[in-house]
């Protein structure tokens, strides 16, 4: 257990992020998740430029890896295409 000033305020820290990380990261699964379960075209156009701002902020900090953000996005968009 932290045993000084410094380590417990990286601990309440580390904890701040963890759970800010997790919202997020859930709040955009979620999204994704409505974006594939859309059947109208037009819906989708307009939730795609949303969703991928959302993964690329993820991947901006470290939540998810870049690689799996654009895997994420040219699924997407591969889905709002074949629409």
């Amino acid at each position: 257990m932290a045993n000084n000033k410094s380590s417990k305020k990286r601990v309440r820290q580390a904890e701040t992020k963890r759970l800010r990380n997790k919202y997020y990261h859930k709040t955009t699964r979620n999204a994704v998740k409505a974006m594939r379960n859309t059947t109208e075209k037009d819906a989708a156009v307009a939730l795609l430029p949303r969703v991928s701002a959302m993964l690329d902020k993820l991947a901006k900090h470290n939540v998810i890896h870049k690689n799996k953000a654009n895997n994420l996005k040219s699924k997407m968009s591969l889905h709002v295409n074949t629409l």
